[in-house]
């Protein structure tokens, strides 16, 4: 695929991962707080679309499956 669009993907990922982050810290709660900062930080080290999507979805949905 386009360079562009994995950086498109990566932001997105990485404006959600902020949001996360931001509302795990803000209610201190640890699942949304680790996802938010792996969201952030993993787009940097996929090299496929597919496997960046699909890492994405799963670390978004994450915190609706797991409570603590």
């Amino acid at each position: 695929m386009d360079s562009s669009t994995m950086m498109l993907w990566g932001v997105v990922f990485s404006g959600l991962g902020l949001g996360y982050f931001s509302y795990g810290k803000k209610q201190k709660s640890l699942v949304p707080l680790c996802c938010g900062l792996s969201l952030i930080i993993y787009p940097y080290f996929m090299t496929s679309l597919s496997s960046l999507l699909i890492v994405g979805v799963i670390l978004l949905v994450a915190p609706y499956f797991i409570k603590f």
